[in-house]
């Protein structure tokens, strides 16, 4: 050609395949990237549920310290009464 800037076929072809490992590469990556999320996804419902177990079973312990502070009211009046 007598102006502009030729490009043969092999050099088309060894492009084209660079560009191919390229894509490989990316996608073996994201690939890798989808496994973690997912691991990442069990591990928050693992996580959840404890907490939603730890959450049921704290409870009763406000509902403890008040009948234990209502029974000391009742032992103090009581005591305070029988003398």
């Amino acid at each position: 050609p007598e102006n502009g800037i030729y490009i043969s076929t092999g050099q088309v072809y060894e492009e084209v395949k660079a560009l191919t490992q390229t894509v490989t590469r990316i996608e073996s990556k994201v690939d890798g990237f989808i496994t973690e999320a997912k691991d990442i996804r069990a591990d928050v419902a693992d996580h959840e549920t404890r907490i939603r177990v730890l959450e049921s079973g704290r409870w009763p312990l406000p509902a403890f310290g008040a009948l234990t502070g209502l029974g000391g009211a009742v032992a103090g009046a009581l005591a305070l009464f029988a003398r």
